[in-house]
């Protein structure tokens, strides 16, 4: 079923709507970019259509709305401890298709590996219902086509913002009810179908070229591009990595609760373990290790696509101008050497 809904009346349902949902949607926040006089765009609760930015990327993913930055698990006293609380609203939230996709690779992450399933991101998982947000263009440094994530069909709703008001396809009964009485309309979303960037994804046909991949000399350059300073890893809409802090109250040492915080592989101290051993402590290993995890390790541990959604945020964060499909055009090429028998060796 399509709608066609004026401002007005899509402000009223979004109304109705909050009486069941939190709203998330990308939110322009004027002044608060990382550049003086710059905006920033992420995601936020909105109560209004006009609160929603449409026209431009968001330069945060969705996956902070289920995986925030920090959160509490649990707050704990030296006999108990107590599970933080979720909240009691379902959350509706505007993605574009890529977002979409990377939202199931995060499921997979928490939910189906190792046989374990992340109960703190699973209760929000679980009341989540997508809107998806029309992209019939991109950007210039999306490459979603490449990594087919241009197209989604797993959603509630799809809607496209036009000059006098927004186009509805509402594919979830549970939602029709909130457009009675609006004009129908035959609306089905286009997708982009092709971007600027393009990606060549090359196949690691074996475990020698991948050893042989690991050593390559390409991975030494990022050793002085390569900041380490983890932008790439917070704008991205797939990572995972967290680590936990206990934080004690001052007033009683037994009193306190634990956090999860977001990790990046990135950082030089991320490896860091007891007993004062180390691994990947140069920015090129760092980088080869996010590069094979987008572009290989993920897509071989669970045997259906690649990790990297192609939304070109860590290409947009980093101050470096590092480009993350210049960097895979170049491993694709140094696969080409590996196999033809081209290539020298540095161990690193």
């Amino acid at each position: 079923m399509g709608y066609k809904v004026g401002f007005k009346d899509a402000d009223r349902i979004f109304g109705q709507l909050q009486d069941e949902y939190e709203i998330w949607a990308p939110k322009r926040f004027v002044g608060k970019g990382r550049y003086s006089d710059t905006d920033l765009i992420k995601y936020a609760q909105v109560a209004s259509v006009k609160e929603i930015e449409y026209k431009e990327k968001s330069d945060f993913p969705a996956k902070e709305v289920l995986s925030p930055i920090t959160q509490s698990l649990f707050y704990f006293t030296e006999d108990e401890f107590i599970e933080s609380k979720a909240g009691s609203k379902k959350l509706l939230i505007f993605m574009r298709p890529c977002d979409i996709h990377a939202q199931h690779h995060q499921e997979k992450i928490y939910l189906q590996n190792g046989g374990f399933e992340d109960m703190y991101y699973k209760r929000m998982n679980e009341r989540v219902k997508i809107v998806m947000m029309e992209c019939q263009e991109g950007w210039d440094t999306c490459f979603c086509v490449s990594m087919g994530t241009n197209k989604a069909e797993d959603y509630s709703m799809a809607v496209r913002f036009g000059e006098d008001g927004l186009s509805f396809q509402v594919k979830d009964e549970s939602f029709a009810a909130y457009f009675e009485g609006m004009e129908d309309e035959d609306f089905i979303p286009a997708f982009v179908e092709e971007n600027e960037l393009k990606v060549t994804v090359p196949e690691i046909p074996d475990k020698e070229v991948l050893t042989k991949l690991k050593d390559h000399p390409m991975w030494r350059q990022y050793d002085k591009r390569c900041i380490s300073c983890g932008a790439c890893t917070v704008a991205c809409s797939t990572c995972t990595c967290f680590t936990t802090t206990d934080i004690i109250y001052n007033e009683n040492a037994n009193v306190g609760e634990r956090k999860r915080t977001s990790a990046s592989c990135q950082v030089k101290d991320f490896t860091n373990m007891a007993g004062g051993m180390s691994f990947r402590n140069r920015a090129g290993d760092r980088m080869r290790y996010k590069v094979l995890h987008k572009f290989h390790d993920y897509k071989a541990r669970f045997k259906d696509y690649h990790m990297c959604v192609g939304c070109g945020r860590c290409i947009d964060r980093c101050p470096e101008y590092i480009s993350i499909v210049a960097t895979v055009n170049k491993m694709a090429e140094a696969i080409e050497e590996i196999k033809a028998g081209e290539i020298g060796q540095e161990r690193g």
